[in-house]
């Protein structure tokens, strides 16, 4: 995934920069940067890699070197940036989020024109190719516009111009958000993918940038290069999955909206007379927290916490990128409460099932120390495809899917055909699937929530939103 924030300003605002890339850290795992602007010292930047180390004690220095009244900065989980260009436009800095899925079409047709790129571990990095598809053209405004236009993934996109103005592009059906805020001391403006990131620091939320819109923003003012498009399919597992909890998208906040969900969730279970004699609901630490509280506030089960994460030393599960090493710190985090977990019946809510594994040895955990039943819940719909738009999901192949997994196991290559089936939890297929993995990691009932119900929980029309990794419809 990743995500980016910047100020334009009448003052220095490196700090604020700082602070606000900091905030994106749930975001991404692997690059980070800065890249400022200064009348005297002109064009700075530093890039590092965080996969062992949080952000904040890569750049704790660069509030002490880097000056300047213009900054952007991001977390990446790809790519090494933000990149300094100089072009035709003059330099300037760049930062992306997105994926290009035709990229090698973008490139052969770019270096047919003679543009050469640079190779960044056997590839070429996405956000020097978007420069160059920019550079392609005449003023950044057509550059962006040509940008959505041959991309076939999504690109957002936040520009430092070399007269310290940022230039800010939503993707073309805004599967991501863009927050433009105005500073309360009324000196200047910042740009943020997360909405509580800018109220931390003293700025007011004016507005989220439409589809394909294009701003340029000054510290008096923003003006509108490109008006949005009316089409949307802003990204459903903002609120699900990777979101902040105290952001708000689109008018809805991802802490109230996991309740809701948690809450449609515990309602269907009730309608359908399943798990319905429980001691306590639990979430899958962190994100699944809040189905869960959710969950349990409208089935009346109390909520509980049978284990608990150890993060001071090892905070992110999904560091370091050995898979083994993964595994291994993943159950070393796991501190059990018995007295929570001896003879009980327990109902864990999680914020999505895509491989399982984790899961799995986490409910094989549970075992261990006398659960009586557990029974999972995912927030999210079956996830049936790989995400095409945004990388947040480190599937290789469709085939690490679970979902897709039990499919061939049940029925072959035959039973791709009915995908949309398998979804379903009231067809005769849907049970089967959702029967083979309670047998596979030993749930004693699974059950995700529907297209329809995440729908409801965020509160935003079914059309709105993009749900391709569950429904595979674009």
């Amino acid at each position: 995934m990743g995500g980016f924030f910047g100020i334009t300003s009448h003052r220095d605002c490196i700090d604020d920069v700082f602070f606000g890339v900091d905030y994106h850290s749930h975001l991404g795992t692997k690059r980070a940067g800065m890249a400022a602007l200064d009348s005297e010292k002109g064009f700075q930047r530093e890039i590092h890699n965080i996969e062992n180390s949080p952000f904040r004690t890569k750049f704790d220095d660069v509030p002490g070197k880097m000056t300047g009244n213009a900054c952007i900065g991001c977390i990446s989980d790809s790519n090494p940036q933000p990149l300094l260009i100089r072009s035709h436009f003059g330099t300037y800095a760049l930062t992306t989020i997105g994926r290009i899925n035709n990229s090698d079409d973008i490139v052969k047709m770019l270096m047919d024109g003679g543009i050469h790129f640079t190779m960044n571990e056997n590839k070429i990095n996405d956000t020097e190719l978007i420069a160059a598809i920019i550079n392609h053209k005449g003023s950044f405004e057509e550059g962006i516009k040509y940008v959505h236009e041959i991309v076939d993934g999504s690109a957002s996109i936040l520009i430092l111009k070399s007269d310290g103005n940022l230039i800010a592009a939503r993707d073309k059906l805004g599967r991501l958000p863009i927050v433009i805020s105005k500073s309360i001391d009324n000196d200047g403006y910042c740009v943020s993918f997360e909405s509580f990131a800018n109220e931390k620091l003293g700025y007011e939320t004016q507005r989220e940038l439409g589809p394909a819109e294009i701003v340029e923003i000054s510290p008096d003012d923003v003006k509108v290069l490109s008006p949005a498009k009316k089409k949307k399919k802003i990204c459903s597992f903002l609120w699900t999955y990777y979101g902040f909890p105290n952001s708000t998208y689109e008018g809805v906040n991802v802490e109230t909206m996991r309740y809701k969900n948690g809450e449609i969730m515990a309602e269907t279970d009730r309608k359908n007379g399943v798990a319905q004699e429980l001691d306590y609901v639990s979430g899958i630490p962190d994100s699944g927290t809040p189905h869960a509280i959710g969950y349990s506030n409208r089935s009346g089960v109390h909520f509980a916490r049978p284990f608990i994460k150890y993060t001071p030393t090892w905070p992110r599960s999904f560091t370091p990128s050995n898979q083994e090493q993964r595994k291994k710190i993943a159950k070393m985090k796991q501190i059990p409460v018995h007295q929570l977990i001896k003879g009980k019946r327990l109902l864990f809510v999680d914020d999505s099932i895509v491989r399982g594994t984790q899961l799995g040895e986490t409910v094989s955990f549970l075992y261990e120390h006398g659960a009586k039943e557990v029974h999972m819940r995912s927030a999210c719909p079956p996830i049936m495809y790989n995400c095409k738009y945004l990388n947040f999901s480190s599937s290789k192949t469709e085939m690490e899917l679970i979902t897709r997994q039990i499919i061939l196991q049940l029925e072959g290559e035959k039973g791709l055909d009915y995908i949309s089936e398998y979804a379903d939890a009231t067809t005769p297929r849907g049970k089967a699937m959702r029967k083979a993995i309670c047998d596979k990691f030993h749930f004693s009932s699974l059950e995700y929530q529907s297209l329809e119900g995440l729908a409801e929980s965020i509160g935003i029309d079914e059309c709105e939103l993009c749900t391709y990794c569950c429904s595979g419809k674009e």
